[in-house]
């Protein structure tokens, strides 16, 4: 048996153009974060992972964005870290990782969908979705896990009840009410971590929640006013709700064969020569060969 490690690629990539310095390829164009994202996807390698995707948002926009006009898009994100979105998902290629490239859906949605294609296969023990999203913790449980590899930590389905207060289930409805400043929907007025957890943990989706506070089980603060806002707004917050929600049906490999890693593809050389990252091509080098003879 084996696991199966996905990777937020857009998340990698952000992450490692405000971390690491810049840096020039011989042409002029940056490569800093494209150089450190390589890097982090080859130490994974190295630990022992051998079926890898790495998810990526081709374009910013989604689906979702026809859905609410505040919906995060591509203004703001600095000229040299989105040029390097699409060489840096020819570079994995090149490097030998499966790379889901997301259009329509984004790379949350194809992690979702991958996790669950994985999940489906007996030869699966594990699946690890590689990133601290909250989003993907609705992701959790069976044989799915949430690794932040950051802080090393590992999250489970208690995991996400010990951090959020609801079950994994419960995620998209817990975004909902409180919304999601990162991703652009405000959820609904008053409604915070506390009341929304408190009720989740109850009623499990906000369709179950009454709209008198005088029916409501759990007693929390401010009940009156959280009541009739989300009785006011019921069809808002169900909105959020679907936005806040994955898709299972975002286009990723049809089988986990797809995934397992066998070296680098010609071309590999080339691109490390050109980023000025030789080291990285001996380690992945020596890592192939070590592989090969396993």
């Amino acid at each position: 048996m084996f696991d199966v490690h996905l990777i937020d690629g857009t998340y990698e990539l952000f992450r490692h153009f405000f971390a690491v310095p810049s840096r020039k390829a011989a042409d002029g164009s940056e490569t800093g974060a494209l150089r450190g994202v390589l890097g982090n996807i080859v130490m994974l390698l190295e630990g022992g992972a051998t079926h890898v995707a790495v998810a990526t948002d081709h374009v910013v926009e989604s689906f979702r964005n026809d859905l609410w006009p505040g919906y995060k898009d591509g203004s703001g994100i600095e000229p040299d870290l989105l040029s390097q979105f699409h060489p840096t998902e020819d570079a994995l290629r090149l490097l030998g990782v499966a790379v889901w490239p997301m259009i329509e859906f984004e790379a949350d949605d194809a992690m979702a969908a991958g996790a669950a294609m994985a999940a489906d296969d007996d030869r699966v023990r594990q699946v690890v979705i590689c990133t601290p999203d909250k989003d993907l913790g609705q992701c959790v449980g069976g044989k799915v896990v949430q690794w932040d590899r950051r802080a090393d930590e590992i999250i489970d389905m208690a995991g996400v009840e010990a951090k959020f207060g609801v079950s994994p289930e419960s995620i998209p409805d817990y975004l909902g009410l409180v919304g999601d400043s990162a991703d652009g929907f405000p959820g609904l007025r008053g409604w915070g971590a506390k009341s929304a957890s408190v009720m989740l943990s109850h009623y499990g989706h906000i369709e179950n929640i009454p709209d008198s506070h005088d029916d409501w089980a759990p007693k929390v603060r401010g009940a009156a006013g959280l009541a009739a806002t989300l009785a006011g707004e019921r069809d808002l917050a169900l909105l959020f709700r679907r936005i806040a929600t994955v898709r299972t049906d975002a286009p990723v490999s049809d089988s986990v064969d797809e995934l397992a890693w066998r070296g680098p593809h010609r071309g590999f050389e080339e691109l490390c020569e050109r980023i000025g990252a030789e080291n990285l091509l001996e380690r992945v080098m020596n890592l192939a060969a070590y592989r090969a003879d396993l």
